[in-house]
């Protein structure tokens, strides 16, 4: 059986999306056939301007993307920082890159979800995700929602608890705040949930005649 190729492609300044990430990418590796990898998008930002926002050093792990590798991918799950409802514009400037992807709709048909982190309540845990879907929808990208079937961790009323129907997502404060075990739980779920359904998307090799 062919491996499906699940890319999770984030931008993270101090490390919140980053954390989701990568429990995304251990739900989406533990589907059978499935090989997850991590990508980030490229700065935007000077480093002097990262230096006084304090922003931490990137992960020297994770490579950077080019717009034109998205093609190799089976499925997606595009995680990042959300500015005043939308997501962040580094985020929008790689998007703003796949033109060339766009004019041959290379990437119709494939699924991706979605996920992010914002600073408060008022921050947009379901507006970031609405606003990033006109993004896929221009690529013809089938938008992979998690629904309610997360189960009863979407209704937890005893903490507090970022995430919505639309995906995983993690609520950051004044930066002190890091992703709950909760939520966490819920990002290696949608990584799980997301492999899953591409996996039955992707076409089957025809049996030898």
């Amino acid at each position: 059986m062919p491996t499906t190729k699940v890319y999770i492609v984030f931008y993270s300044l101090y490390g919140h999306v980053e954390d989701m990430a990568r429990k995304i990418q251990e739900g989406a590796n533990g589907v059978e056939g499935v090989e997850a990898t991590l990508w980030q998008v490229p700065e935007t930002l000077p480093d002097r301007v990262l230096e006084k926002m304090k922003a931490p050093d990137k992960p020297h792990d994770v490579p950077e993307i080019r717009p034109e590798q998205l093609v190799e991918a089976d499925g997606f799950l595009f995680g990042f920082p959300s500015r005043f409802g939308v997501m962040a514009a580094q985020f929008k400037a790689f998007f703003d890159a796949t033109h060339e992807l766009w004019a041959t709709q290379a990437l119709a048909g494939k699924p991706a979800g979605i996920f992010w982190s914002t600073g408060f309540h008022g921050g947009g845990q379901e507006l970031t995700a609405l606003t990033a879907v006109t993004q896929l929808a221009h690529h013809g990208m089938i938008f992979v929602p998690i629904g309610y079937t997360f189960g009863s961790g979407m209704f937890e009323m005893n903490e507090v608890k970022g995430g919505s129907s639309y995906g995983a997502g993690t609520y950051a404060a004044d930066g002190s705040r890091q992703p709950t075990e909760l939520e966490l739980q819920q990002a290696f779920y949608q990584g799980k949930y997301v492999a899953e359904f591409t996996k039955k998307l992707k076409p089957r090799p025809l049996p030898a005649q």
